[in-house]
Parts: C-alpha cells; structure tokens; sequence
C-alpha cells in the first residue's frame, strides 16, 4: 500500500476520539485533565460519542473544542471511533479510552514525536493509579496466548513474561507488534487510509486488528517519554457477557488472519 500523508488541509494539530457508554464521569475527568495539560497553542479538538443516552449530563460539559455526538445505541467500541473518520483534519489522531487522565502535556510530546512520518503509530507509557506500568504492550496475538491470559494466568509466567514483551527495554522506543486500544496515537490519513476499525468486531481485538494493519504497511512503535494513567478494568475477565463479547471477537480474529497456535 502507498502511503501518502497530509493530503488534505490540516486544520486541528491532534484530535482525539472517546467513545462513551455510561461512563460520563469517567470521560469528564479524561477530558479536565486533557484541557488542564494541554498547550493552549496546539490547536486539538475532542470527539465523544455516547454509545448511551446520556445527553443531559454532556450538556455539562462545555469547552469549545469538544464536539459531542449522540449514536442513539450501542454500536460497538470501533464503529463509534470510525464515525468521526470524516471529520477528521488533523496530523494526528488518537483512540482515547474513557478512563484516562493526563499528568503533564503529553499531547505536545506526541505531536512532537509524530513528525516522524516513518511512525504510523505510537503508543505512549501507561500506567494505573499507583504508577505501575501496564502489560498493555504485546506480541503478536496467538491462540495459546490468549487461552493463557483468560484462564491460565497463574501459570505460564515465561511464556506471559515473552507474550506481554518483558524482554524490551521499557526506557528506549521500540517496535511493538500489538498495543492494547486504550490509547493509540496514530497518522490521521493513514487512518483513514486503513479505513479505521473494522467494524466486524464489535468490542475487543479490534484493537489487536488494526495495529496488525498498521504494521503491514508502516510500524507501531512504543513512546516512553510521556505517561498517561489509565484505569483498566478488564471487564471481559469479570462479567460473563463480556466475556462471551470477546470470545466472538477472538474467533472472527482468528478466522480473518489465520489459527496462529503459538
């Protein structure tokens, strides 16, 4: 594929797209810290897309550079951020998760770093609340290691220790093969290029989907000098449903790139 960036007039530097599933608080604070750190003179705009029915509480919310979009159902994790794909006049644009919050001016850095037309897509360090780094950072997915991260997790911990990429120097950039979607900074016409997420999924892997696409035709590359805090849930692992949701999610992965066992 022939990449070819800022082909259209670019009117914001960095947009970032949230989408919301009754969680208005969660995205509320994501936003006061994204508008706290910021540059004022890095010109952002902020998408959310309420999966839900909270228009009442979002009318609250009120900065000039946050466009509010109501779906009127739930129509997944990918397809929300896609709807903004049209939109979209920036350099860079970035999956935002609900559940995150700025410590400093990251997006200035990233903008910075993104200059870098060789990075199709980075990812920055996250952290949860205690400062802990995250195994948000992977190798390609396999079925073995998912199996593992679902039921097995209190075995296998070399094989979790070379799947979650342990072996990288966390305080260095380098090549990742699969970020987790909670945060994922990418270059707006490669984006859209790709044609956003693939809407076949519904919730979960269309992460692991989209950074393998990536990656065919550019590199997705780990950022270590700006931390984000993002409060992981992990909620395929708590609630049956979901569960269920990301088992379907597996086996259309699976059936699109291939039974990859190990």
């Amino acid at each position: 594929m022939y990449l070819c960036y800022n082909t259209v007039m670019v009117k914001e530097n960095v947009t970032l797209s949230i989408v919301s599933y009754n969680n208005f608080e969660d995205v509320k604070k994501a936003v006061e810290s994204i508008e706290k750190f910021t540059d004022p003179s890095l010109k952002k705009k902020i998408y959310i897309i309420d999966n839900a029915d909270e228009q009442a509480l979002y009318q609250t919310l009120e900065y000039e550079d946050v466009e509010y979009i109501h779906t009127g159902k739930n129509i997944g994790f990918g397809s929300g951020h896609n709807l903004v794909l049209p939109k979209l006049k920036s350099q860079i644009h970035i999956i935002v998760n609900p559940d995150i919050i700025f410590v400093e001016d990251s997006l200035s850095k990233l903008f910075a770093f993104m200059q870098d037309k060789s990075i199709g897509m980075c990812i920055p360090k996250l952290v949860d609340n205690q400062g802990n780094s995250l195994d948000v950072y992977r190798r390609e997915v396999t079925i073995l290691d998912m199996f593992i991260r679902m039921f097995l997790r209190g075995f296998f911990k070399k094989r979790q220790a070379y799947h979650s990429l342990d072996d990288k120097d966390y305080s260095t950039v380098f090549e990742v093969p699969f970020a987790q979607g909670s945060f994922l900074v990418v270059q707006t016409e490669l984006l859209k290029q790709l044609g956003g997420f693939d809407e076949r999924y519904f919730m979960y892997m269309e992460d692991a989907d989209l950074c393998k696409r990536v990656n065919q035709v550019s590199k997705l590359v780990y950022y270590p000098e700006t931390l984000i805090i993002h409060k992981w849930e992990k909620g395929s692992h708590k609630k049956i449903h979901l569960f269920g949701i990301h088992v379907r999610s597996m086996l259309a992965y699976f059936n699109k790139w291939g039974w990859k066992w190990m």
